[in-house]
């Protein structure tokens, strides 16, 4: 049995002039740098293309139960994780402002800017999660037995 479930989509009020502000100031220094050197012009292509794919990590976020299995792409990262690893018994859903402890901190590998979050994370708690957050207010801790965590804004 397949079943696929629905991310909260990020506010892009939020996202968006993040993405506008970095490739604004690439473009102004590219600007000032091709005074001097022409050729540095085509330093654009390569801000357009991480513009491109800065859109396409917010947009790659997906969960899907596939028999045993629990899939989750975030941003770059995909996690697998067997259902029997998971401890269905002690998940919940929190409200990030009343749980600080489950709150992101460090980021290891993966995306954070306003209003999305995906990838693995130390909590402020220390211990690991992978994470896929693009709405704070109603977020799914599942705890894997190995210690690490699971949020999702689902």
């Amino acid at each position: 049995m397949r079943r696929e479930f629905t991310i909260i989509p990020p506010d892009l009020r939020l996202v968006v002039p993040v993405l506008a502000i970095i490739l604004l100031a690439g473009m102004v220094g590219i600007g000032f740098a091709a005074r001097e050197a022409p050729w540095a012009w085509l330093a654009g292509i390569v801000l357009v293309l991480s513009g491109v794919f800065i859109v396409w990590t917010v947009r790659r976020r997906h969960v899907v139960l596939d028999g045993d299995l629990l899939t989750i792409a975030a941003g770059v990262n995909t996690a697998r994780i067997r259902m029997a690893d998971v401890d269905i018994a002690a998940a919940r859903v929190v409200n990030l402002a009343d749980h600080s402890k489950l709150k992101p901190g460090l980021k290891t590998f993966g995306t954070a800017m306003p209003g999305f979050q995906a990838g693995h994370f130390r909590l402020r708690n220390r211990s690991r999660a992978f994470v896929l957050l693009t709405d704070r207010t109603k977020v799914l801790a599942l705890p894997e037995r190995s210690g690490r965590m699971l949020l999702l804004s689902l």
